[in-house]
């Protein structure tokens, strides 16, 4: 399993699948997820700009990415 840093709150599920490296551009991203190909804990999810929080975990083409924020955020 992949994992991935925010220093934020929240990070848009577009935006995380580019940081994983799962899509090369934002619109490409947009183009799976309307098309239901991803999955956010476990349920498809047609939203681009869900927001994607500590512990979350959002799959794609086989691959499965969790979301871990910054230390200051848990607190």
């Amino acid at each position: 399993m992949k994992e991935i840093t925010i220093k934020d709150e929240y990070i848009k599920l577009q935006q995380a699948m580019k940081l994983a490296k799962l899509v090369g551009s934002g619109s490409e991203a947009k183009i799976y997820i309307t098309e239901g190909l991803v999955l956010v804990n476990g349920e498809v999810c047609t939203e681009r700009g869900r927001k994607l929080r500590n512990e979350d975990i959002f799959e794609f083409n086989g691959e499965s990415v969790i979301v871990h924020g910054s230390i200051s955020n848990q607190i």
